[in-house]
């Protein structure tokens, strides 16, 4: 599946990965190296929890790898006067005014305006332009918004 990312999204994820595997790998090998110093490995819980990380952290280095196979940077059509992936939307609602950047969703924070393409709120405003209005359907009722402005 594609991954839509920033640059600099997209060199977040590529410093965490190396940091998983370079760092994070050295410190879980020490973790079970002391633990298989205690003994007994069978009744050792140390070393089962330093095991189970450790398999989780490489379900994680895969998980990742994968990611950025499928990786594509948001190259914005500066052209363009409709909303996509990379453009940073003006909104009115009955909320007030409010500015939302589109974004992939390995990079979504709602609490830094960042919202998903995927998102119920990001797919209603993809295609649409400054003067549109869109529902979106939230738990508590349809909120309409009307698109100020584009960046």
């Amino acid at each position: 599946m594609t991954e839509y990312f920033s640059e600099e999204g997209l060199e977040r994820l590529k410093q965490e990965l190396e940091e998983l595997k370079t760092s994070k790998r050295h410190e879980i090998a020490a973790r079970l190296e002391h633990a298989k110093s205690l003994g007994d490995l069978s009744e050792n819980a140390e070393y089962q929890e330093a095991k189970e990380e450790q398999s989780l952290l490489e379900s994680r280095i895969v998980e990742m790898e994968e990611t950025l196979r499928n990786a594509v940077i948001i190259k914005k059509d500066t052209r363009s006067d409709l909303v996509q992936i990379g453009s940073t939307v003006r909104v009115k609602s009955e909320h007030g005014e409010e500015t939302f950047t589109i974004v992939g969703s390995e990079e979504a924070d709602p609490k830094e305006g960042k919202i998903s393409n995927e998102s119920p709120l990001g797919k209603s405003f993809l295609g649409k332009k400054a003067g549109d209005t869109v529902e979106v359907k939230t738990p508590g009722g349809g909120v309409h918004y009307s698109i100020v402005g584009i960046q």
